[in-house]
């Protein structure tokens, strides 16, 4: 496509050029970029896990919202103001975005910290890939030649 006008004298095309040295079966989504490996960054800094809520915080949270969350339509059965009705409906939505940001931190740091550390938290096994690098590493001098996996043949008896 130009900026320029079409040739009037050129025969009218239906269909767009296409460029015969392109594979049709090609994938035409681009290639992603590498995940970095580094510090998980957070708001253009390493996320640091002190800055942050934790995990008592996030439990106190979703206490008072579970008490807000029961006591909110409570409020309409007992015929309270409804003023306090409605308070208590804004503080369960503001509740529910407050507790959802803080879920939202707390994940990031449990993705941070298995990010550097591939090891199954509650084993005290080594993991396969363990094994196979100790193995690759350690080879043994006066090794027994690999037994093949296949019998040799026996001669038939008359």
């Amino acid at each position: 496509m130009t900026d320029q006008p079409a040739d009037p004298n050129a025969p009218p095309t239906s269909e767009p050029a296409v460029d015969p040295s392109a594979d049709p079966n090609a994938d035409p989504t681009p290639p992603r970029r590498p995940r970095p490996t580094g510090p998980v960054q957070y708001r253009g800094e390493e996320l640091a896990p002190a800055r942050g809520p934790g995990l008592g915080c996030f439990r106190i949270q979703l206490a008072v919202l579970l008490i807000f969350i029961v006591l909110t339509p409570l409020t309409v059965a007992w015929n309270w103001p409804v003023a306090v009705s409605a308070g208590l409906l804004f503080a369960v939505i503001g509740l529910l975005l407050i507790t959802g940001q803080t879920i939202i931190f707390l994940l990031r740091l449990v993705a941070a910290d298995r990010r550097g550390r591939r090891r199954p938290l509650a084993s005290d096994s080594r993991t396969v890939g363990e094994l196979e690098d100790a193995a690759a590493e350690a080879p043994t001098p006066n090794a027994a030649p690999p037994t093949p996996d296949v019998a040799p043949p026996t001669e038939p008896r008359d």
